[in-house]
């Protein structure tokens, strides 16, 4: 092996031995986790935010001009994910979960990968596409992505329906504050994938779990905010790289 090779495997040995030991571990998961799956990340040359002017996700401004808002985001969103499937990242992510080897995932994603793949305790930081939510009478309807190319209206007061993600200008959920709060408790360790840390409020999430005592395992292709000083153990490999192997090392272990 070539000595990063060794390096590499050696970290994953490590974070394997962790894991086992680990009496709750928890995933937190940006938009890095699902690149394999063929949607791309919010920054970067080709990110979303380099293709789109950020006004359509600006709450205020849907609320005036949904109309002209609803093309861009189904576009963007309901388009790309309409046909995005689980990589073997998200599928192992619930192989560890229905082994007791995960107590949930955090996820700053609205593609409904985590879902897909079988994970049961998910927290949507984010919200998510699955669900519609009127601004104003509150209705929520599930989202039919093969009917979202024009701006979909409320059946019961007939205005333009949001989707249930959070647009800017907005606030964090109350529900999705206390699923992670409820997932940070008592956790031992924690697994970052696919994220820089540069959203807030989310990305301070590994620095709370850091602050409670929590051990980061950090798996990016590149350095994070977390890095140099809240990760413990950084395995610079693609997710599906890496969470593969970890599942043949995991594999001979049972709880």
């Amino acid at each position: 092996m070539e000595p990063n090779t060794l390096k590499i495997q050696e970290s994953i040995e490590e974070a394997a031995q962790l894991i086992v030991a680990s009496k709750k571990t928890i995933a937190f998961t940006g938009a890095g986790i699902s690149v394999e799956s063929g949607i791309p990340d919010f920054r970067g040359p080709d990110g979303i935010w380099s293709k789109i002017d950020t006004k359509y996700l600006e709450i205020d401004y849907f609320m005036r001009h949904g109309e002209i808002c609803w093309p861009v985001i189904y576009e963007v969103f309901f388009k790309p994910l309409s046909n995005a499937q689980p990589n073997p990242a998200h599928h192992i992510l619930a192989w560890m979960e229905h082994r007791n080897l995960l107590s949930g995932v955090i996820t700053q994603n609205i593609d409904n990968l985590h879902h897909k793949a079988g994970n049961k305790t998910i927290v949507e930081f984010h919200g998510n596409t699955r669900r519609l939510t009127c601004p104003k009478c509150g209705r929520q309807t599930e989202a039919d992505f093969s009917k979202l190319a024009f701006p979909p209206l409320c059946p019961q007061c007939r205005h333009i329906l949001k989707p249930d993600f959070v647009f800017f200008g907005e606030s964090i959920p109350f529900s999705a504050w206390h699923g992670t709060e409820e997932l940070l408790k008592d956790s031992e360790l924690m697994l970052v994938i696919g994220t820089t840390g540069a959203v807030f409020p989310a990305g301070q999430i590994p620095r709370q779990a850091k602050q409670n005592g929590t051990r980061i395992i950090e798996i990016n292709l590149n350095p994070s905010e977390y890095t140099r000083d809240v990760t413990d153990i950084f395995i610079q490999q693609p997710a599906s790289n890496v969470l593969i192997q970890l599942k043949e090392i995991l594999s001979n272990f049972h709880r």
